[in-house]
């Protein structure tokens, strides 16, 4: 019961602060509910027994995306980018679009739900803690799984992703080294 309260709980306030990202109209104000979004995704997914994945959240999402994109907005002066020069954003061109495309969404989501049986289906632990447990042995956690499979069975992709992102990082600093050069 209490768990079905918590969920009820973040899911509204994951939806809520969602929609105030998109609709505030202070770029600040968006950020922050932002924040709000982020924080309760990772309640849900604390809810789901994957508290690895709730730590990534808060790290990553709410700490490090967010700050990125507080910076960028940082950048820019809001008060020259007036969004529709003081309209409501409900007047903007896009608006009965986006109404649109949300029903759509929702409507294939919901569709996508009972046809794949998601309401009727329980969860189950995965495999190798499966066997784990028959054969008498402690079961793995969450982090001790997706580290025994990110270092044995994904090691090189995983490898790789970090080598992509270290060619991007030196590419950005190349670039920005020239781009400093120029207006020298």
């Amino acid at each position: 019961m209490i768990s079905q309260a918590l969920f009820f709980y973040f899911a509204g306030m994951t939806v809520l602060s969602a929609i105030v990202a998109i609709a505030a109209p202070n770029l600040v104000f968006s950020a922050l509910s932002l924040l709000v979004t982020f924080i309760h995704i990772a309640g849900l997914y604390i809810l789901l027994h994957a508290e690895f994945v709730a730590a990534v959240q808060i790290i990553v999402y709410a700490g490090a995306i967010l700050v990125l994109y507080l910076f960028v907005l940082m950048l820019f002066n809001p008060k020259e980018e007036s969004q529709g020069h003081g309209a409501p954003f409900y007047l903007h061109q896009q608006f009965p679009y986006a109404i649109f495309l949300g029903i759509v969404l929702c409507g294939l989501m919901i569709l996508a739900a009972f046809r794949t049986e998601i309401l009727g289906q329980k969860g189950t632990p995965p495999s190798a803690n499966i066997t784990m447990v028959t054969q008498g042995l402690p079961a793995l956690g969450n982090t001790q799984t997706i580290g025994n499979a990110l270092y044995t069975d994904f090691i090189f992709p995983f490898e790789m992703a970090s080598f992509i992102l270290l060619v991007a990082l030196i590419g950005s600093i190349l670039l920005a080294g020239r781009h400093l050069e120029r207006k020298k």
